[in-house]
C-alpha cells in the first residue's frame, strides 16, 4: 500500500494525469501481489490454471479497469447537469479545506458503513444474491478474480463510490488516493498470500479475514463484510475469525455453477441456478444456535 501510495503521489508529481497515475499505483499494487502469491501463498492448490486467469482477467478488464471510468463519469455527468438544470448545488456539505488524509477517512468510514449493509442485503434476500453469487462462484481465491462482480452489481457501488462525492465536490486527489486504497485492498484481501495481520485484523478487512467470507459453508461466509475496514463488522457483530483449522471449501453450493463470463452474465435471472441456499442457510443458523 505504501509503495502504490509512493508511485501515484510521484507520478502526479511528475505531471502525469490522475488517472493514469492511480492505475499505475494498483498495476504496482497488483505485480507486487502476485509475486507474494507466488512465493509465500496461503494454498498451492489455489494456483489458477491459464483457463481461470483468462476468465478472471476479462472481468478485471470490463469492471475493474474500463467501467469505473466509463460508466461511472456517464452518471456523475447526467447528476451533475441535472443539478445545474434545477440550480442545486451541494458543495456546501464537504469539509473541503479539512486535509486530503482526514477527507479520505472520512469517505472510507461513509462508503464503508453503506457498502456494508448493502454487501450484507446481497447475502440475505434471494433475488439479490443471485447477482452476488458471481463473485463468490470462484473455488479458490487469488487477486484477479476480485474482480468478479456482475455488472449490476458494479454499477450500485459506482452509485455509493462516485456519485454522491462528485456531487459534493470531492477534490480529485482525494479521489485519487481513495480509489487506490480501495483497489490495492480489493486485490490483497481476495489473494492467495500467507499473511498474519495479528492487531491489524481488527482494523482492516484483510485476506486472513475475508477468505471466510468465500466459504462454502454459509454459517461461514455470512460474515466480514467490510470493504476496506472491518470495524462495522465488529460493531455489529459479524466478526469472524476462528482459531485452528484454516478456511475449508470455497465457492457456491451448487458446485456446477457456470463459470464462464458469457454465462456469468445470465446467472442472477436464471432460477433456483444455486439451488438450496435458503434452505442451507436455514439449517445451518439453527445447528449453530443449538450448539
Amino acid at each position: 500500500m505504501a509503495l502504490a501510495m509512493a508511485v501515484l503521489l510521484s507520478l502526479k508529481a511528475a505531471g502525469l494525469p490522475l488517472t493514469l497515475a492511480s492505475y499505475a499505483a494498483s498495476a504496482t499494487a497488483a505485480v507486487l501481489v502476485t509475486w507474494h502469491e507466488a512465493k509465500l501463498p496461503y494454498r498451492r492448490e489455489w494456483h489458477p490454471t491459464a483457463g481461470e486467469v483468462r476468465s478472471d482477467a476479462t472481468f478485471m478488464a470490463a469492471f475493474h479497469m474500463a467501467l469505473p471510468y466509463l460508466g461511472g463519469l456517464a452518471v456523475t455527468f447526467w447528476l451533475v447537469d441535472w443539478l445545474a438544470a434545477t440550480d442545486r448545488s451541494l458543495t456546501g456539505l464537504w469539509p473541503h479545506s479539512w486535509p486530503i488524509v482526514v477527507q479520505v477517512v472520512m469517505m472510507l468510514l461513509i462508503v464503508d458503513f453503506v457498502r456494508y449493509w448493502i454487501h450484507w442485503s446481497l447475502h440475505r434476500f434471494v433475488p439479490l444474491w443471485g447477482f452476488h453469487a458471481v463473485h463468490h462462484s470462484p473455488h479458490k481465491l487469488y487477486w484477479v478474480n476480485s474482480a468478479r462482480v456482475h455488472p449490476f452489481e458494479k454499477l450500485a457501488h459506482f452509485a455509493i463510490d462516485i456519485v454522491p462525492f462528485a456531487l459534493v465536490g470531492v477534490s480529485k486527489e482525494a479521489l485519487a488516493v481513495y480509489y487506490v486504497l480501495w483497489g490495492v485492498t480489493g486485490f490483497y484481501q481476495h489473494s492467495n498470500c500467507d499473511v498474519r495481520f495479528g492487531p491489524l485484523n481488527y482494523v482492516f478487512s484483510g485476506p486472513e479475514l475475508h477468505r471466510w467470507h468465500h466459504s462454502e459453508r454459509i454459517a461461514e461466509s455470512d460474515h466480514n463484510y467490510g470493504n476496506v475496514l472491518i470495524i462495522w463488522d465488529l460493531l455489529f457483530g459479524t466478526w469472524f475469525l476462528p482459531k485452528g483449522d484454516g478456511v475449508g471449501t470455497l465457492g457456491l453450493i451448487n458446485r456446477n455453477y457456470p463459470m464462464g463470463f458469457v454465462k456469468q452474465m445470465r446467472t442472477p435471472f436464471v432460477r433456483g441456478i444455486d439451488k438450496g441456499r435458503r434452505r442451507h442457510l436455514t439449517a445451518e443458523y439453527t445447528h449453530a444456535a443449538d450448539r
